[in-house]
């Protein structure tokens, strides 16, 4: 028998199955989904970019996997060597799988705040975990802290590579030749308002990247949370991991978006929620503040406009927080008839009057 090879990533078809050569060859090439029961009275054109499908679970699997082999193209990393990240979760899980695809050790440097879920499937994948349970003694910020951790274990295990995604240019690039390519190309270079949520703010800055390379006229909210220093936010405490952060990052020098928009841990939960109950599609807390975003937006936005909203992970690990009635009552200090009454008000002003 013949044996037959993948096409590489950018040539493949949309409409064909095709066989993937390994799992990475399975990463991007995400759905675009028109959401019509979201919001269904607010005249709006609403389009989810599902980078919850990704192998990994989450967009993270781009970068990681950009960020791996250009790490090797370089010749810092080999089969064999260390990889050593700090992470919220999604890009640890995708890190893992990555790294042992091609026969790398990871290790990876996560906070209290990271779903239990999301550090056993990083220990399923082959990674090790190393947890920092307190802040940053200068900054009183975890983020600092997984920091400072990181430079401690690179000095330990010799020839061990930090891939440092707050900073790396194969973040943002494995967005603007992958999640926004993809999108542009499935609407025809036709779409008002993109929505991403930040934290390294590699997506947004890859997005934003194709946007003015392409002359698009087409504009950029950056959905963050209270408490997140980014774009000149303000220092707080932040219940929820992947949103947001404690340091301003490099890649957020490198992007100015057209409007930021910070939503508290609240409106992630009842956003996620929503878009769970309407669409059927289970996301995470990240995705929750944008469709929060997005609802309170509603007003603004111009009939007919063409929004696109990433989707930037699944909700399973947040089974046991965002969707969660006992943890929300304790954790955010919500009960069942406030946020029912939070999702009420969310819905009303999408109506758009």
């Amino acid at each position: 028998m013949t044996p037959h090879t993948m096409p590489p990533a950018a040539e493949q078809g949309t409409g064909t199955p095709v066989i993937a050569d390994g799992i990475s060859a399975a990463v991007g090439r995400t759905p675009l989904v028109r959401l019509d029961r979201l919001f269904p009275h607010s005249g709006i054109e609403i389009l989810a970019k599902l980078e919850s499908v990704n192998p990994g679970g989450s967009t993270k699997d781009r970068p990681a996997l950009a960020m791996v082999r250009d790490a090797i193209d370089r010749g810092r990393l080999a089969p064999g060597g260390t990889v050593v990240e700090s992470s919220s979760g999604n890009l640890g899980v995708a890190l893992a799988r990555v790294c042992t695809a091609e026969g790398v050790r990871f290790v990876c440097v996560v906070d209290a705040r990271t779903n239990a879920t999301t550090v056993a499937t990083i220990r399923a994948l082959g990674g090790e975990i190393e947890l920092v349970t307190e802040p940053d003694p200068e900054t009183g910020d975890l983020l600092a802290a997984r920091f400072r951790r990181v430079e401690e274990i690179l000095e330990r295990i010799p020839d061990a590579v930090n891939l440092y995604q707050y900073g790396n240019p194969a973040n943002p690039r494995a967005h603007a030749e992958g999640t926004m390519r993809e999108i542009a190309e499935a609407t025809d270079h036709r779409l008002d308002v993109l929505m991403a949520a930040v934290s390294t703010t590699g997506t947004i800055a890859g997005c934003t990247a194709y946007l003015r390379e392409h002359a698009l006229d087409t504009g950029t909210i950056a959905v963050d949370a209270e408490g997140s220093v980014l774009f000149g936010g303000t220092a707080a405490p932040r219940p929820l991991p992947g949103l947001g952060a404690g340091v301003v990052t490099d890649i957020s020098r490198t992007v100015d978006p057209d409007r930021v928009v910070r939503v508290r841990g609240i409106d992630c939960v009842v956003g996620a929620r929503l878009l769970a109950r309407r669409e059927g599609i289970l996301a995470g807390a990240s995705t929750g503040g944008i469709i929060h975003a997005l609802g309170t937006l509603m007003p603004e936005l111009a009939p007919g406009a063409r929004v696109v909203v990433i989707v930037h992970d699944g909700g399973v690990p947040y089974l046991e927080t965002v969707y969660d009635d006992a943890w929300v009552e304790e954790t955010l200090g919500v009960d069942a008839d406030a946020l029912a009454a939070a999702t009420a008000a969310l819905q009303a002003s999408a109506r758009r009057g």
